[in-house]
């Protein structure tokens, strides 16, 4: 099992453990509810370095990433970054990922989720057909995310880039706290606002740049949070997990994200999901909310009124923010209006829910 450079960090102060993605990861500290609380009203700080990023260089480096990621990377500009997917050769989804455009035409950083790094980087390959010089950095690079409607006004004591002005989706590189070459960006997966700051690791500069982001914000009350506060955070505003929502059988069309899914270039097995946006889909992910008692959970059944399985659930919890279960489930076309009402299997029982617009906060 692999460790972040923050491990011991997390230890030292009282995490609870465990593993994830092949990383010892925190998964609370204080509890999920006062984490989440935390962000949501504050700011919290996450270690997410076991995330992956890839470089990708030259002339054809937006070439592949155009042939390989269904959003158009050609909108982007120095500075800016999108959200993506790469699709597979049946329908379904290799995986999520940001894609940051570093220079134009010549240099982009994809980000990747941790489980994926060498499914991705492997799939990616095998399309460099162009000779794009390609660069695994995810094992040298740290990332803490910095989220909550605090975060920027606390770390821009850090900074002279100006990230509190920083718009949704783009980025700045600069030092901050004493240290060269840091990127900062505001992509978050908490919707709490806040900025993701990635760096090399080498030097001690971890360590100086953990100790600076809390010797400013704990004095206000920023926390180190826990994965398992990230995963109701990102639930409460309708954000996809991979391994979850999406995975290599589900299609982008199904699982609501058509707006990443343009048709105005060519990418892996875009006739297929073309189809699918012209004849529409089978099923769709939506967002249920509980009626009845009960906490909708990954696996559990989803039924209509007369016992007839439509579905299944992804992804559920008791919203800390909202005080009632909600969750996420792919159901049959015909019963994914919203207001429709459901049943969901919670241990053998019927429990009865509503499909609900997303972001449910």
């Amino acid at each position: 099992m692999k460790n972040t450079p923050f491990t011991e960090r997390h230890i030292k102060m009282g995490a609870k453990m465990a593993a994830f993605a092949g990383y010892n990861m925190p998964i609370s500290y204080t509890g999920i509810n006062e984490e989440h609380h935390c962000v949501r009203n504050n700011a919290g700080v996450f270690d997410v370095s076991h995330m992956g990023e890839f470089i990708l260089k030259g002339e054809h480096a937006l070439d592949l990433i155009q042939r390989v990621t269904t959003n158009d990377a050609s909108k982007l500009t120095d500075g800016k970054a999108q959200y993506s997917c790469l699709p597979n050769d049946n329908g379904g989804i290799v995986d999520d990922l940001l894609v940051y455009c570093i220079e134009q035409n010549k240099t982009y950083m994809l980000v990747v989720n941790a489980s994926n790094i060498e499914k991705d980087w492997n799939w990616i390959s095998k399309h460099n057909t162009n000779g794009v010089e390609m660069h695994n950095i995810s094992d040298h690079t740290a990332l803490l995310a910095i989220q909550g409607p605090k975060a920027t006004e606390y770390m821009q004591q850090l900074t002279n880039m100006d990230i509190t002005n920083l718009k949704y989706y783009t980025f700045a590189k600069g030092t901050f706290a004493g240290v060269d070459n840091v990127l900062v960006s505001a992509t978050g997966y908490t919707g709490a606002g806040g900025v993701e700051i990635y760096f090399e690791d080498k030097n001690g500069d971890a360590d100086k740049i953990w100790d600076e982001i809390f010797r400013v914000g704990m004095q206000h009350g920023m926390k180190p949070i826990g994965l398992a506060a990230r995963d109701t955070l990102r639930l409460e505003k309708g954000f996809c997990l991979y391994g979850n929502d999406i995975d290599d059988t589900t299609s982008p069309m199904e699982a609501g994200l058509g707006w990443i899914t343009k048709f105005t270039k060519d990418f892996t097995n875009r006739a297929t999901f073309e189809k699918q946006k012209a004849d529409g889909v089978t099923r769709k992910l939506v967002g249920l909310e509980m009626i009845d008692r009960g906490i909708p959970r990954h696996g559990h059944a989803i039924q209509d009124a007369n016992g007839t399985e439509i579905g299944v659930i992804t992804s559920g919890t008791q919203s800390p923010t909202l005080g009632r279960a909600i969750g996420m489930g792919y159901v049959t076309t015909a019963n994914a209006a919203e207001g429709s009402e459901v049943n969901i299997m919670i241990r053998d029982n019927a429990v009865k829910a509503k499909v609900v617009k997303m972001p449910f906060l």
